[in-house]
């Protein structure tokens, strides 16, 4: 076998070495990932996001037509007091069964709750809150959903903790249930506080 001839040989078997090797490879890696969010000590709930202790985004979203409460906008939110912003819509099935928890809250008067009306006309969003009860002293908006994407929402409901300077210190990723307002929402408004 001349050089030439051997140097092919030798370089169709090495394509043909990683081509068996290659699903090997791709099976490693995916197999990791899964291993990784298997992993006990993550909560499937908790999304990350890269809003956290970041200045709220600049927005101005106008009113609720047919609401008696004012629109909301950045400026809202740095106030000196704590604040969240919750992120609903009518269609949404976890809203409504978290509702109750913020109207509750709303009662307590501990803490100013904002809504964001995302996605949503304003006609159902309306009759939603007449129907349930109204938790909000302010009620923006965003029926494009373009404050939405600033604020990095990924789907409805999720809530943020803002502190007194307008900074995110907490994004609540679907329906507030009892656990999560007493353990962890309730707490980091406290200690915000102080």
């Amino acid at each position: 076998m001349t050089e030439p001839a051997k140097d092919r040989a030798k370089t169709g078997t090495t394509a043909r070495q990683l081509a068996y090797l290659a699903p090997i490879l791709v099976f490693v890696v995916m197999s990791g990932y899964f291993l990784w969010g298997l992993d006990p000590g993550r909560n499937p709930r908790e999304l990350p996001s890269v809003m956290i202790d970041k200045p709220a985004p600049e927005f101005t979203a106008g009113p609720l037509a047919g609401i008696a409460v004012p629109g909301l906008a950045t400026a809202d939110l740095r106030t000196g007091q704590v604040s969240l912003v919750n992120v609903f819509a009518s269609w949404c099935i976890p809203c409504r069964a978290e509702h109750p928890l913020l109207m509750d809250l709303a009662r307590r008067e501990e803490v100013s709750i904002f809504g964001l009306n995302y996605k949503n006309k304003p006609e159902e969003a309306r009759a939603w809150l007449e129907e349930l009860g109204n938790p909000y002293t302010r009620i923006g908006t965003d029926e494009n959903g373009r404050i939405g994407i600033d604020w990095g929402v990924t789907g409805v409901p999720e809530t943020f903790v803002i502190d007194g300077s307008g900074h995110i210190r907490y994004r609540h990723w679907g329906p507030i249930d009892k656990d999560a307002l007493e353990r962890t929402i309730l707490p980091l408004i406290e200690e915000l506080r102080g």
